[in-house]
């Protein structure tokens, strides 16, 4: 009986351990994500913009768009191609160097770049200038949208909002 009581209790333990791990929400696999000072410095050498993913661990919000979203082909070619990917957990401590060469950490990015809640997509030119950023689960046809509207200069004419409103 004093067996069967342990046991119980040993199995009950083993749950409520496996429920206690925080639910990973790394950048999407199959995409080469760098951290923010070599993915910066990577687009100042290349010229390319950037795509900058703001994520924590413990975002389920963050996993859906990993799932949904960046497991299409589509997306994946695009955004490999057309950026350099950066991926920022703003909840960390970790040091990064803006391009200003002032020294801060990741989750001070995030306050800066006003990011509240996870997920949080920005696009910035190659010298670190924010071209927009949008906020949430997105689906993998708004990423191809955001790819057309910032790779093909849109931007430069329109706002996100006017040129959204334009689709069909």
């Amino acid at each position: 009986m004093a067996f069967k009581a342990i046991f119980r209790v040993s199995a009950v333990f083993g749950v409520l351990a496996v429920l206690a791990l925080p639910v990973r929400a790394d950048p999407p696999e199959g995409y080469p994500f760098l951290d923010y000072d070599r993915g910066l410095a990577q687009a100042r050498a290349s010229g390319k913009r950037v795509f900058l993913y703001f994520g924590r661990y413990g975002c389920g919000w963050c996993d859906k768009t990993n799932k949904e979203a960046f497991s299409e082909s589509a997306v994946r070619e695009r955004y490999v191609d057309h950026y350099v990917l950066v991926y920022v957990d703003a909840e960390s401590g970790k040091r990064l160097v803006l391009p200003s060469g002032e020294r801060i950490t990741e989750m001070e990015l995030g306050v800066r770049m006003k990011v509240v809640a996870t997920p949080v997509f920005a696009f910035l030119e190659p010298d670190g200038g924010l071209i927009f950023k949008i906020a949430g689960v997105q689906s993998a046809q708004d990423f191809l949208h955001y790819d057309r509207y910032v790779h093909d200069g849109i931007y430069k004419t329109r706002g996100i909002r006017e040129y959204l409103s334009e689709l069909p």
